[in-house]
């Protein structure tokens, strides 16, 4: 008993430095340094560990890695791997932000990994893999994180946002970049799953070619491999995709779509043929809407079109390009401005179902802003334009592992990056061993931290309750599990919702 008792004394010194007096509001505080306990500022990260452990997605995504360091000096796939996707987790933007996270001994255990690597080893390291093969091998996972949540009807948005550059880039091109004119760029080509907001697919590519010809080989890429079962109910996209080759391209493939029309002369024209009839309907929030069949040049036929108005109320605030001056325009008479969108598809649903059907596209927008500012997508930048994709789309798998966890952890309602990390992430997690027995005490500053509480240990709860399903009935594994809860509580959910504002009739699936 002495014995034990001097050994803790001892430990005790060795644990903490000289004190340091600092001055506070409180009057003088002794500050000290633990430099020898393991700690780390996520110490809830643990329970997504779990998650990312039974599920497979993680052991597996670092498995089928075609990395391959051959030489003695080289570090450890597993360390590699596990330090990018420390970092993406953390929030980081740039490969420099790695040093903040190199002294954490907690998290690398927790992974099976011997230590967090230098930002130079990440670098080399996503420089050694193969093109094709790095392709391939994050392609592939995407397509884990999300196709067992395609059985339920759902839609596919697509779309293309612009990743500004200030450097010598590979690829840094000016193109369209309405925000920061001039400036050099790259421009992801994204497809994603509606509702969820989770990640289908995406190409990163120089920032002139933002058309939607270069979209268009990656959508119908990924409408083709799509199994029957699994395939869209509908594309939605905007004004750069209502054109010939991709209403063609998904006709041939029996897919509906929904699609902005750019207001060009012979639409306009159109506008005004019509702009006076008494055969304008209701469309919601203020919106009212005719339907038309129209065929512009370059179209093989004459398709549907939905030509949506709204009376605009005010002056109105237009910028002089040249002088980069706001102007007001005043009318002396009297008149009714009206502001238009022109909607195709080959949908059979009445007017005001496809107006808010359209509208309900609004939201994707919300997953870029939160990739680009609260995720990775707006840095980790590199010469090289390969490994700006494979960041890409890691940071896009890691969003939606992140997502599913986190809708599991609260079904109710989707919460972003920024209201869902410091909830369900971060907390002081002090690690000790005691009679063979490890364990990792949780310090939360959060002031929510009993709700963050209760929701992780139910999550782990029902884990483990899938885990021993999947042991025993060998016919899901726990992954299937967690998608199958999720379209059950969430998609299905979201999806009725919609149709009820809709007024669309439910969809049949494949």
């Amino acid at each position: 008993m002495g014995e034990t008792n001097q050994q803790e004394k001892s430990m005790q010194k060795i644990e903490y430095s000289e004190t340091f007096p600092v001055e506070t509001m409180e009057g003088r505080i002794q500050v000290r340094w633990d430099e020898h306990s393991s700690a780390t500022p996520f110490g809830q990260i643990a329970f997504f560990i779990e998650f990312l452990m039974l599920s497979g997605l993680y052991t597996k995504w670092v498995e089928s890695c075609p990395l391959n360091y051959t030489g003695p000096n080289g570090s450890n796939t597993k360390d590699i791997l596990g330090t990018w996707f420390l970092s993406i987790m953390s929030g980081h933007r740039r490969y420099a932000h790695i040093t903040s996270i190199r002294s954490d001994r907690v998290i690398p255990e927790l992974l099976g990994m011997d230590k967090v690597v230098s930002e130079d080893s990440v670098r080399r390291g996503l420089a050694a893999i193969v093109e094709n093969s790095g392709n391939n091998w994050l392609e592939s996972h995407l397509d884990a994180s999300v196709w067992p949540l395609l059985s339920t009807p759902w839609i596919l948005d697509v779309d293309v946002t612009i990743k500004p550059l200030y450097g010598k880039q590979e690829g840094a091109v000016i193109g369209y970049n309405p925000k920061k004119p001039g400036r050099p760029s790259h421009t992801y080509h994204t497809y994603q799953m509606a509702g969820l907001r989770l990640i289908l697919g995406m190409n990163v590519e120089p920032g002139n070619q933002g058309h939607s010809n270069t979209t268009l080989p990656g959508l119908l890429k990924l409408i083709d491999k799509l199994p029957k079962d699994k395939k869209p109910q509908c594309v939605r996209g905007d004004a750069g995709f209502g054109n010939e080759p991709v209403m063609l391209g998904l006709e041939d493939r029996g897919i509906p779509y929904l699609l902005k029309l750019r207001l060009t002369k012979n639409v306009k024209q159109y506008i005004q043929q019509i702009l006076w009839g008494a055969d304008w309907s209701d469309a919601g929030q203020g919106w009212e809407g005719r339907d038309g069949m129209l065929k512009l040049q370059g179209w093989d036929k004459s398709r549907r079109i939905i030509i949506l108005r709204r009376q605009m109320k005010g002056d109105l605030l237009l910028k002089d390009n040249v002088k980069q001056i706001p102007l007001f325009i005043e009318f002396e008479e009297p008149g009714i401005k009206y502001e238009f969108v022109v909607l195709v598809t080959d949908l059979p649903h009445g007017i005001l179902s496809l107006a808010q059907l359209y509208r309900e596209r609004a939201d994707s927008e919300n997953s870029f802003d939160e990739l680009k500012n609260q995720w990775g997508w707006g840095g980790y930048v590199t010469r090289d334009i390969k490994r700006s994709r494979y960041t890409a789309m890691m940071v896009a798998i890691v969003y939606n592992w992140w997502s599913i966890f986190a809708r599991l952890a609260n079904p109710k309602m989707r919460m972003e990056a920024i209201t869902s990390r410091p909830f369900l992430l971060s907390g002081i997690g002090r690690k000790t061993s005691h009679a063979g027995q490890k364990y990792l005490t949780i310090i939360s500053s959060h002031a929510k931290a009993p709700e963050a509480r209760a929701i992780l240990e139910y999550v782990s709860k029902k884990l483990h309750e899938w885990k021993l399903n999947a042991e025993q009935l060998k016919t899901k594994s726990v992954f299937q599990y967690v998608c199958q809860y999720i379209s059950e509580k969430v998609t299905g959910l979201d999806w009725m919702v919609m149709l009820q504002k809709c007024r669309l009739p439910a969809p049949s699936p494949g």
